[in-house]
């Protein structure tokens, strides 16, 4: 894995892609504010309105279909880009360093706070913080307080990236690979960029009945599957730019298909006609395989549209791109918290959705600017070491 992945020249940086990993941060807030205000099969968040909002749950619903594959298709494009300048020795210890330190001071520093202000909200608990603390290593949950809340996204990552890495090595060494903006390398045409969505099919109809979405990691085989096939899809993207042609030429036809297949979705949830959680069904099945290809169809067309209205360099895409991992590590602590003070005032929900938005995203980027960018040798605790 080392040698001509090592030597080759630093590839020049997608400012699309960079643009649309922004995006996806950002919009993790009010992804994350409007789950105070669900109520459904997706679960109950860490601080709840005593009100839910249908328009909320079906906002949170429609971008639950797509973004966390859209960050793991992201993820694999930034590890192209990463081991053609640093090779796979050195990509694996930024790796490390940007994935397992954050996970473990975030769950040891960012986490339990959550957890608590759930606890004052469902079992009213006398405890203060300080007395709760050690209580939350007193199990996993659901039986106990122990997780990794929003984190997952680190664990997962850093597994896949470990499981893929022989792979990418591999792919890397191969002389020459197509740069992102051209069109060498394989033959890829409209049908073989939608032949991707059979095994993102496969799986969710195969493994989401079975697994519906609990991110435990040791057993949640469904979700690993499908992340492990969409980092590994970013990457080939990048190593081969036919991709980028044939998505670039097609791109209106893709956020039809996108358009079409999100609205049927809505219309399923709406109706009540989708499966509930563990039905192995043939119906159940046909559902789960619906909603892999609609996500790659979403997925396809974002990225689309990215290429299109945010190929340009700008500053403040080059400033999301550093505030992105901080921004990752704070909201939802910042939120939950917020969300616990706001929920209780005599305010309409688009009111208390709208406060809770504004004020996580003032708050979290005031930390960065005012706490983060000045720890010093600490500052690696929030992923602060180079680019993604």
């Amino acid at each position: 894995m080392s040698g001509p992945a090592a030597a080759a020249s630093p590839a020049p940086r997608c400012h699309a892609l960079d643009g649309a990993r922004v995006l996806a941060v950002l919009l993790l807030i009010p992804f994350h504010a409007a789950a105070v205000f669900y109520a459904g099969d997706l679960g109950t968040f860490y601080v709840s309105n005593p009100e839910s909002s249908a328009a909320l749950g079906g906002f949170l619903v429609l971008v639950h279909q797509w973004h966390m594959p859209l960050f793991f298709f992201l993820a694999g494009s930034a590890s192209w880009y990463s081991l053609r300048s640093r090779g796979a020795g050195a990509y694996l210890r930024e790796r490390l360093q940007r994935l397992l330190l954050p996970l473990g001071v975030g769950i040891l520093v960012l986490v339990p706070p959550q957890v608590y202000v759930h606890d004052l909200q469902s079992v009213d608990s006398a405890l203060g913080y300080l007395r709760f603390y050690p209580h939350f290593f007193d199990g996993i949950r659901p039986t106990g307080h122990f997780e990794w809340a929003h984190l997952w996204f680190l664990a997962y990552l850093l597994v896949i990236t470990l499981l893929c890495l022989p792979l990418l090595g591999r792919l890397s060494a191969q002389a020459s690979p197509s740069p992102p903006e051209g069109g060498a390398g394989w033959r890829v045409s409209l049908g073989s960029l939608l032949l991707l969505a059979l095994p993102l099919m496969l799986s969710e109809a195969l493994l989401r009945p079975r697994w519906p979405g609990f991110q435990n990691l040791y057993d949640d085989w469904a979700n690993l599957l499908l992340y492990l096939l969409y980092f590994v899809y970013g990457y080939l993207f990048c190593h081969q730019g036919g991709f980028w042609v044939v998505l670039d030429r097609r791109r209106r036809l893709l956020v039809a298909l996108a358009m079409v297949g999100m609205a049927v979705f809505l219309a399923l949830t709406l109706s009540g006609a989708t499966p509930a959680a563990g039905d192995e069904s043939a119906a159940a099945q046909l559902f789960q395989a619906f909603r892999g290809w609609n996500s790659w169809c979403a997925v396809l067309a974002l990225v689309a549209l990215a290429r299109r209205f945010l190929k340009a360099p700008h500053p403040l895409v080059s400033y999301g791109s550093k505030a992105a991992m901080p921004l990752y590590l704070l909201h939802q602590p910042v939120l939950v918290g917020l969300g616990w003070w706001v929920v209780p005032l005599p305010l309409a929900i688009g009111a208390k959705f709208a406060l809770i938005c504004a004020g996580s995203l003032l708050i979290s980027l005031g930390l960065y600017e005012g706490v983060i960018r000045r720890l010093g040798p600490l500052s690696p605790c929030f992923g602060l070491v180079g680019r993604p």
